[in-house]
């Protein structure tokens, strides 16, 4: 009943919505620009700056992209963590309002230190609050995805999407008031779906905590902690890190010990390690996960998508033969 009444509130003030100020809206990795398309609806679309094929180390804006970028009239964005070099463009970006969702109250963060593969790591490195999550936060010019800080992915914990939604929602309102009420409509259904993907999810994988799984990169741990699963280890930490020797070594044996393990290649990532290391092995090698949506077609279903594609390949290789 709620949708529908929200779905006739929308079309009752598609007339008055048309006639306000919309402002142009960039964001940062299509994750977020899936959020925020969610929110803005047939008011507008979104600009993705990152081409998704794209590695955030090394990324570059093109002239059209830092033209766009100066003319904004809002920047919605993970943060400098997962995208430093937006932090290093943003000095041009005139009036606009900067929305760092990373970093706003409310946003449940993890460390990388929290990771199972850093356990031996100091805690007390790092600044906490009083829920345990640590909040250090990292400089622009720094690599995204520091593996001694703040790990970026938060929106792999549905919550967390949830919440940024709301203030995507209010950094809209703020901009364009004249459109308040449809950004606030677009916003409860957004969070409508997430809590049914949560809950859906949830369903799915409530036994897979029990068998542990090997992933591509340390890029999981929100999701891991959110929906009660075991990662028994990642064959890298970061995009921009190679695996070691050792490290290698230390996942082989895990493989050879472990009783059916799924390991997971990842999207726009070369799957030849993960083959490799379990060639030989009885390791089962599930569907490439997408934990940045980087395989996945861009707009607002992106969100929902990615992250029902990464519970069913993992459901699918703990049930697989």
């Amino acid at each position: 009943m709620t949708r529908l009444f929200l779905s006739a509130t929308l079309v009752a003030i598609a007339g008055h919505a048309a006639s306000a100020e919309v402002p142009e809206v960039v964001t940062d990795i299509p994750v977020i620009h899936s959020l925020v398309s969610q929110v803005m609806g047939d008011l507008g679309t979104p600009q993705l700056l990152q081409d998704q094929s794209a590695d955030a180390h090394d990324f570059q804006l093109r002239p059209s992209q830092i033209r766009a970028l100066n003319g904004a009239g809002l920047i919605i964005w993970t943060g400098a963590e997962m995208s430093p070099w937006l932090a290093r463009s943003m000095g041009g970006s005139g009036e606009a309002l900067s929305l760092d969702l990373l970093h706003q109250p409310g946003t449940a963060i993890r460390t990388y230190a929290q990771s199972a593969l850093h356990e031996a790591d100091d805690d007390d490195d790092h600044d906490s609050d009083h829920d345990g999550h640590a909040h250090e936060h990292h400089g622009a010019d720094e690599d995204a995805h520091d593996h001694t800080g703040l790990d970026p992915h938060a929106w792999l914990d549905p919550d967390n999407a949830a919440l940024w939604i709301g203030l995507i929602s209010d950094a809209l309102v703020e901009r364009d008031p004249g459109n308040a009420v449809t950004y606030r409509a677009n916003a409860s259904l957004a969070q409508a779906r997430i809590q049914t993907l949560n809950e859906t999810i949830s369903v799915a994988l409530k036994d897979a905590g029990a068998q542990p799984i090997v992933v591509a990169h340390d890029a999981y741990g929100y999701f891991a902690d959110h929906f009660g699963l075991t990662i028994a280890a990642s064959l890298a930490e970061g995009d921009a890190s190679d695996p070691g020797a050792a490290h290698l070594s230390e996942v082989r044996a895990l493989l050879d010990a472990g009783d059916g393990l799924c390991i997971f290649p990842e999207a726009a990532r070369d799957p030849a390690p993960v083959h490799a290391l379990a060639d030989g092995t009885n390791t089962r090698i599930g569907a490439p996960l997408d934990p940045e949506g980087r395989d996945t077609a861009p707009g607002p279903m992106l969100y929902e998508t990615m992250l029902r594609a990464m519970a069913t390949a993992i459901v699918e290789c703990q049930s697989g033969p």
